[in-house]
């Protein structure tokens, strides 16, 4: 190895040295809430309280107790499904009504619709805290009170906002040319919506329902006001029961605290499996091929 290729390598190797020390307090930072949850959702409630040794360590063995009292002495399990069908519910609200709304805000050269793009996207800046009272009216006119149907009607208002926006930019991204061409070559407005753009937005299509999952699980007012505990737990959400203190938890002597973090950990499952199952089904853009007449024709016939 020359003196150059030698000097290459190792300001190579320094500069790859610096690049990682810089993004080591950020990975630290992401990554610690996680392992503590997971560190202490299998901890000894005893081993959880021994201040003077070092709380990252198991002094005691791990156990799964708090796990058992969770699922088995809790209604956790109905309210965990009763989260994931209302956030899948509003997931497909959302995707079926932002996508066309960022398509037509963005392709069809409407006169201020970068106006109205941010307008949407300003209504999701107003706070919950403002917004819940008069959606109280909505939602009591329908007669969906201590129901988590009242959610599916409720969520919508900020997640489809925020979706359109997040959209719009993917759709503004692709060149206007292809989806003309595909005009040309025998496909519709919803043949080349159908064929062409979705097909090369669907990393914005995925990522929209990331967010408005994520949203959908995360959110706690409106649950905690529209939602209340009933005789039945299987019209109690479980955002609301966590949060609101109405949910069937077990006293701090069948496990304490401790429940607080298996019950973070076990919500943060099906958002990861999400996320994960999202990116092992992403394929690689559509390669569109225009400069073959026969490929574009059949491509574009109905």
């Amino acid at each position: 190895m020359t003196r150059n290729a030698r000097s290459r390598t190792l300001r190579e190797i320094g500069r790859h040295l610096l690049i990682y020390a810089g993004l080591a307090p950020f990975v630290v930072i992401a990554v610690f809430p996680v392992v503590w949850m997971a560190i202490t959702a299998v901890k000894e409630e005893a081993d959880l309280y021994r201040m003077d040794q070092f709380p990252l360590w198991f002094h005691l063995s791990p156990t799964l107790k708090n796990f058992r009292i969770l699922f088995a002495q809790t209604n956790f399990g109905t309210l965990l499904v009763n989260t994931l069908l209302l956030s899948v519910c509003v997931v497909l609200i959302t995707v079926v009504t932002a996508v066309p709304a960022g398509y037509v805000l963005t392709r069809l050269r409407l006169k201020g619709a970068e106006t109205i793009g941010i307008a949407i996207f300003l209504t999701y800046l107003v706070p919950p805290i403002v917004l819940f009272l008069p959606l109280a009216r909505v939602v009591g006119m329908l007669g969906l009170w201590d129901s988590w149907w009242a959610l599916v009607v409720v969520y919508p208002t900020f997640t489809i906002p925020f979706c359109t926006w997040l959209i719009m930019g993917f759709f503004k991204t692709l060149p206007r040319e292809i989806e003309e061409a595909a005009w040309v070559d025998g496909c519709g407005v919803v043949g080349g919506i159908i064929r062409v753009v979705l097909p090369l937005s669907r990393p914005g299509v995925m990522i929209t329902t990331i967010f408005a999952f994520t949203l959908s699980m995360q959110e706690v007012l409106y649950a905690v006001v529209y939602v209340a505990a009933c005789p039945s737990p299987s019209c109690t959400c479980f955002t609301s029961t966590t949060s609101s203190g109405a949910s069937s938890g077990p006293p701090a002597s069948k496990g304490g605290q401790v429940l607080q973090y298996d019950t973070g950990y076990s919500r943060s499952v099906p958002l990861h499996i999400h996320l994960e199952v999202i990116q092992r089904s992403r394929k690689p853009r559509a390669q569109l091929a225009w400069d073959a007449p026969a490929a574009r024709l059949s491509y574009c016939k109905t």
